[in-house]
């Protein structure tokens, strides 16, 4: 077994074994999180995990595609509580295609900052602005600047 497999195996164990209260799993992502990429650096220390080159992070409920993705964790309990993701951002959430730059993942509000030219694509309608801010848990978004292209109604 490669030592990079070992790793990412390592830290997909890590993030299935944590345990969080009723509570805190209503306003995080839903499933295991799995995690590839070509290279990984974890620093135990400064409680890290730096995913770089193709990386694609993998839920039940969303796939995000980045350059790079540095996650943040508690020392403690192993938690996810922060995901910055740049380069050739993508995320893909049913019929929602999400791009830009750069993204940033909060674990405790359960939302994405996306900036560096955001777009929404659903469909035939799309969303743009300077900065997006993605409710996951309301699946609602706070766009600054915005413009808006709806060529398609969606159907109840």
């Amino acid at each position: 077994m490669s030592k990079q497999l070992f790793i990412s195996s390592l830290f997909i164990f890590v993030i299935l074994s944590i345990d969080v209260s009723s509570a805190e799993k209503a306003q995080q992502i839903k499933g295991p999180i799995i995690v590839t990429s070509e290279t990984l650096i974890a620093d135990n220390k400064a409680h890290t995990a730096l995913f770089e080159k193709n990386v694609v992070a993998r839920t039940t409920e969303m796939t995000i595609y980045a350059d790079k993705m540095l996650a943040y964790y508690k020392a403690d309990t192993g938690d996810i509580t922060k995901i910055e993701a740049t380069g050739s951002v993508k995320l893909i959430k049913d019929t929602r295609v999400i791009t830009s730059s750069e993204a940033v993942y909060f674990a405790n509000e359960d939302r994405i900052i996306f900036t560096g030219d955001p777009r929404v694509v659903d469909g035939k309608n799309v969303v743009t602005g300077t900065k997006m801010t993605y409710f996951l848990n309301d699946d609602r978004f706070f766009v600054e600047n915005s413009k808006v292209f709806l060529t398609e109604k969606k159907e109840q």
